[in-house]
């Protein structure tokens, strides 16, 4: 098993948002998770093919979280924010304690508004469930300085 995983919140497998979480990762060996491949479904939702529990055991084997998203409408995408929105109530607060999370967040050009308020929630998620967070990633020589710190 890979000590890192990259959890992709784009619908697009080989956009941008991978391309950076590549320029970040260079050589490293990791696995990767297409959220777009996940039947996820709402907080409050249960259904029997929901594979969110999947995403969460994921996080669990690895000791790098790298999760990624594009711009979509002023913040992350759907998918991404449903990961997060489920983790309340169901992952216990400190259960990544010491997990290194990384989060990548990109689009054509987002206000400073926009990379604050994103950056903010992952902090938070960050800290309530005890990863280390490393910080948010917008640009490739962000992806250069993250990628000399791992």
């Amino acid at each position: 098993m890979n000590a890192i995983v990259f959890i992709n919140g784009s619908p697009n497998k080989d956009g941008n948002t991978v391309k950076l979480a590549r320029s970040i990762l260079g050589d490293t060996s990791y696995d990767t998770v297409h959220l777009v491949d996940l039947k996820i479904y709402s907080y409050g939702q249960n259904f029997a093919d929901d594979q969110y529990e999947e995403v969460i055991q994921t996080m669990e084997n690895h000791t790098t979280i790298v999760i990624g998203s594009p711009v979509y409408w002023h913040s992350m995408t759907g998918a991404l924010r449903t990961v997060l929105d489920r983790a309340y109530g169901f992952v216990p607060n400190g259960h990544f304690k010491g997990k290194q999370l990384i989060f990548i967040f990109q689009g054509a050009a987002p206000t400073k508004e926009q990379l604050a308020a994103a950056d903010y929630t992952m902090g938070r998620f960050a800290d309530i469930y005890g990863f280390v967070y490393k910080g948010m990633v917008t640009n490739k020589n962000e992806a250069a300085q993250m990628a000399a710190s791992l």
